[in-house]
């Protein structure tokens, strides 16, 4: 190359990189332009002034000191406290095993000792995710970060919350020594299962002191703290086993251990020792798991059942377990008031209700469990609210309690006719009065007892349960037609296999659960319109102020006039068809039944003007129940509990329907007349 060349690469060079730097620098000077002229550093400055404030007003009590959450019924009553008992674990930093400290370094802040309380690598990691992804993601942490965060803010994913954060960081570390930021660290951060700091943890995972612990134990329960939903030793054991390995593995890395120790911790088997205590009753389960989700909504999570592909899907549950399980910590430390629908008198007679009517079947399994179980729910039908719930029989036994109600998914068989088939087809050209053809085809299934009466209005196809006529009028409005009404109202586990006929007979991948059947069937009742289940009313903090109060906001699903129709069928299912015998009084009522191939499941959902209640029966693990119908155990629990709730009640009848036979929908003198009928 020659000379002249040379020359002219140079002078190209130099050139590019004095443009860049131009370039760097004008970027620069919007940046700060930006910052001070868009209101930003006014809005920086206030919060570096209320970190000071919180930091300044700090003592080592307040890093010992808890709120305890109170949960309330319908009538103000306590029902539980939900207390994280830091105050009473709380270990020195001399009694904290150097294993745990160890393992904490390694897995979240390998430079805990060498910074001020910020890792600025990895804070310009978080905020480049945090610019790809709109909101704080992932990193940028330290162990004082944490620290700052779970003692003084909010779980919300903001930059200001970012900022103050290490702002409160900054300030911690010029006041408390490393050793006491870690001890401060390692007695507040949430193990899981309602076990604040290690002591806690040790003892309610392995019923030890913490000193008593091997390296695999702390590993393993060093492994919690990062998410501890997906990470949780009694659902995910093997979830917190591969991070524990993980952990044991950077220690290794980090020379705290030598390949003989990590080997040896790695092979350990672990096995929980819980102590025994009393289990948390269906009523509290389920009333943490729905404050747990208003949280979540409060801070704007977006709650979904469906997905474009399994990587959303998989991104979605990631994020779920990750803000459930931040939103549950809060009930343990936040001192909330947690008001909900709840009325515990109604509680305990649907409680009486499965026991009595299940009372013969004795059978249990190894842990003590009765074998035969059943799921109950009950909603108000002018609120939309959750007034009792029961997730099995009453045993009192120690250990974790299954709420079956909300947590189990069964096959609903014939009961989710109404909801899938009927109400849909109503809103087309049927009527309960259509003629409609009970035959027996190649690719159809049969009724029960093989028997067909050819042609028969719809409602007497509802009175019988036919499945030849629910399996042709899901094939004619379509599956995917027929899933989308049960995708409008939340059913949570619908599969894209599940665009089949055999939906029509309640044959699902997966399943319902009897909170969602309750709710489907209230919709019916409110004339097509759809109400979120919950039993949240409202949430306080502990000074009475209001954090959130849930809105019963409808969603229309149905048209009135078929939800309407639908009732009338249903009215007809109790005076003549498969669930005769289970009416009460003079009350009106409506309901389906609903039984599954060899009798596995049973199933009844019914309602007055007042209440819905939906009730499953069978065994955890399905096997054939002798004799079981949808009218027979279910039905049994289903009558016995509505005929005393509704004792004193005047009776309510159901709002008529339009017959378009005798006017047409355009009528206004009939729709007229109807209206001042109904008022």
């Amino acid at each position: 190359m020659s000379k002249k060349k040379k020359k002219k690469k140079k002078y190209r060079v130099f050139w590019f990189f004095a443009k860049l730097q131009i370039f760097l620098l004008l970027v620069v000077a919007a940046g700060l332009g930006w910052y001070y002229f868009g209101g930003y550093a006014q809005e920086v400055s206030a919060l570096q002034q209320e970190a000071r404030v919180l930091v300044q007003k700090s003592s080592e009590e307040t890093f010992r000191s808890v709120q305890t959450s109170l949960v309330y019924d319908a009538d103000g009553k306590l029902i539980s406290t939900l207390k994280g008992e830091k105050d009473v674990y709380y270990l020195e930093y001399k009694d904290i095993p150097a294993y745990a400290v160890a393992a904490m370094i390694s897995i979240e802040d390998k430079k805990f000792y060498r910074h001020n309380g910020i890792d600025v690598k990895a804070i310009l990691r978080a905020a480049k995710a945090m610019a790809e992804n709109g909101e704080v993601t992932q990193g940028g942490s330290t162990i004082t970060q944490q620290l700052a965060k779970i003692t003084f803010l909010t779980q919300e994913r903001t930059w200001q919350r970012k900022i103050e954060e290490m702002f409160i960081a900054v300030g911690l570390e010029k006041i408390y020594s490393k050793d006491k930021i870690m001890e401060f660290y390692l007695n507040n951060v949430y193990f899981g299962n309602g076990y604040y700091g290690i002591q806690a943890a040790s003892k309610g995972y392995f019923n030890t002191d913490a000193k008593n612990l091997t390296l695999s134990q702390i590993a393993f329960l060093c492994a919690i703290p990062n998410n501890p939903s997906l990470y949780d030793p009694v659902t995910k054991m093997d979830h917190t086993l591969k991070r524990r390995d993980r952990i044991l593995y950077q220690m290794l890395e980090d020379g705290k251990i030598n390949q003989t120790t990590c080997e040896q911790a790695k092979s350990e088997t672990i096995t929980l020792n819980r102590p025994e205590k009393t289990k948390n009753d269906y009523v509290e389960t389920y009333t943490y798991y729905c404050a747990v989700r208003a949280l979540m909504q409060q801070q704007g999570f977006k709650f979904k059942t469906e997905f474009s592909s399994e990587e959303e899907k998989q991104k979605y549950e990631e994020d779920y377990e990750e803000l459930y399980g931040e939103c549950q910590k809060s009930l343990y430390t936040e001192g909330y008031r947690i008001y909900t629908s709840i009325n515990l008198d109604m509680q305990q007679l649907l409680q009486n209700a499965v026991d009595q009517n299940l009372a013969e079947f004795t059978e249990q399994n190894e842990e003590g469990v009765y074998a035969l179980q059943s799921s109950a729910v009950c909603i108000d039908n002018h609120t939309g609210y959750v007034k009792a719930i029961v997730g099995g029989r009453n045993q009192n036994l120690p250990g974790y309690t299954l709420n079956r109600a909300y947590q189990s998914f069964r096959q609903p068989g014939s009961s989710i006719k109404p909801l899938i088939v009927y109400t849909p087809a109503l809103e087309e050209k049927y009527t309960p009065d259509t003629i409609v053809q009970d035959v027996k085809t190649e690719e159809g299934p049969s009724n029960a007892g093989d028997y067909y009466e050819g042609d028969i209005t719809l409602r007497y196809a509802v009175q019988k349960s036919k499945n030849t006529v629910a399996w042709n009028l899901l094939e004619e409005l379509t599956p995917k037609t027929g899933l989308s009404y049960l995708k409008a109202m939340k059913f949570s586990r619908l599969d894209s296999r599940d665009e089949r006929p055999t939906s029509a007979l309640g044959g699902f991948t997966n399943g319902v659960s009897a909170v969602e059947m309750a709710a489907g069937y209230t919709t019916i009742v409110n004339d097509g319109k759809y109400r979120e289940p919950t039993c949240i009313v409202k949430i306080t903090d502990s000074e009475e102020n209001v954090i959130l109060e849930t809105k019963n906001e409808e969603v229309d699903v149905y048209k009135m006039n078929a939800a309407r129709m639908m009732t009338d069928m249903m009215v007809s299912v109790i005076q003549e068809g498969t669930g005769r015998g289970l009416a009460f009084g003079n009350m009106p009522c409506a309901g389906k039944t609903g039984t599954t191939n060899d009798n596995k499941d049973g199933w009844f959902v019914g309602y007055t003007g007042y209440y819905t209640t939906s009730v499953w029966v069978g065994y955890d693990m399905p096997r054939e129940i002798p004799g079981l119908t949808g009218s027979s155990y279910p039905g049994s629990i289903w009558k016995t509990f509505m005929e005393q709730i509704h004792q004193g009640l005047e009776p309510v009848n159901f709002l008529p329907y339009i017959d378009e036979n005798k006017a047409p929908l355009d009528d206004e003198e009939y729709l007229e007349g109807l209206q001042k009928e109904q008022e």
